[in-house]
């Protein structure tokens, strides 16, 4: 799988998530087995660049290369400016958002509301590719609501501006992330695409990542919310995807020692103050397949250091280190369609 020139070590990518995927985030599923990832949105707008919230956003020191960005605005001038500045600063992607479906991003006219203004979109893609000399992908949606799809028409423009890579998430903006995703509009828009196609939406367990890659005939899939305190979902999809079989879970002991190594890379990353408040997220997505994990969050969310943050998630994990981490039940398996992928 290539971006570009960027060879990547397998086609299994982790998604931007805002607040979630961070430098210590990435570069910690990129350790467990993610063969690609990509910044939080940076925005557009140069009155924002050097805030401390988009410097952290940029800031990919010591993280495995290839560097991606993502960047986020309506203005095409102003989107190639972005790209530049954060080429400048050591980006080696630059990952353009159409696919945020969130109000105040879409009240900004930006992230997936740009679909609606096709002639827009092209300015944008067309001023992007033509301010860097890296790749630029785009990550977008099958359009603004069921009754207005557009992502064949959108892949079309993308290519005809050089774009490397597409990444398509199986949801309108309408939809938000309710429902099933839509595979049958990933497969379409593949089927035209003569760049790489990436499918994004629900992939959950080893067996649906299986299945999304036959039923689309995608280059690669993306992953977001399941590899929230999951990060070694990489790993057992990549292992899945080479021998068709599983990896064991992790005993909790293993994730003991992921989530300490994550809780103080966070911390340098952010300082005392948000460094614990911003990790409390992370430590209930740990917790949240564990017995009793739901009542040590609570206690854990009044903590106010990072030494007794750490200290209560070690002391919770000690009391059970052999106990292995189930699996989240796979939702796949409904009309036979599962069995079918996986035979083919």
């Amino acid at each position: 799988m290539h971006i570009g020139s960027y060879q990547l070590k397998n086609n299994i990518f982790v998604a931007p998530m805002a607040g979630v995927t961070d430098r210590p985030f990435r570069q910690l599923c990129k350790d467990l087995g993610a063969g690609y990832a990509v910044s939080e949105m940076a925005a557009s707008n140069p009155k924002l660049w050097e805030t401390e919230k988009s410097t952290r956003r940029t800031n990919h020191e010591g993280e495995m290369e290839p560097k991606a960005v993502q960047i986020a605005g309506a203005d095409p001038k102003m989107l190639a400016e972005c790209a530049k500045y954060n080429v400048d600063k050591g980006a080696q992607i630059i990952d353009i958002n159409m696919g945020c479906p969130v109000k105040k991003v879409c009240n900004a006219w930006c992230g997936s509301a740009l679909l609606q203004d096709e002639k827009l979109v092209g300015e944008i893609l067309d001023a992007v590719v033509a301010a860097v000399d890296v790749p630029v992908t785009l990550k977008f949606r099958t359009g603004w609501d069921r009754a207005n799809k557009n992502a064949l028409q959108i892949a079309r423009i993308a290519e005809s501006a050089g774009i490397a890579m597409l990444t398509l998430h199986g949801r309108t903006r309408a939809d938000g992330y309710k429902g099933d995703a839509e595979y049958e509009t990933i497969a379409a828009v593949k089927a035209q695409a003569r760049i790489p196609v990436v499918a994004n939406g629900d992939i959950t367990t080893p067996e649906k990542a299986k299945y999304v890659l036959v039923v689309t005939g995608a280059d690669a899939i993306m992953i977001g919310r399941a590899a929230q305190g999951r990060p070694w979902i990489f790993r057992e999809i990549d292992h899945y995807l080479k021998t068709g079989t599983y990896l064991p879970a992790p005993l909790v002991s293993e994730v003991k020692a992921l989530l300490d190594r994550h809780l103080r890379e966070h911390y340098a990353f952010y300082g005392e103050f948000m460094g614990v408040r911003t990790a409390r997220k992370h430590i209930g997505w740990y917790v949240e397949d564990l017995v009793d994990g739901e009542g040590f969050r609570q206690q854990m969310n009044k903590l106010e250091t990072c030494e007794e943050q750490l200290a209560a998630v070690n002391m919770f994990f000690d009391s059970r280190p052999t106990e292995r981490l189930q699996y989240r039940p796979s939702e796949m398996n409904t009309n036979g369609e599962l069995a079918q992928a996986l035979a083919a």
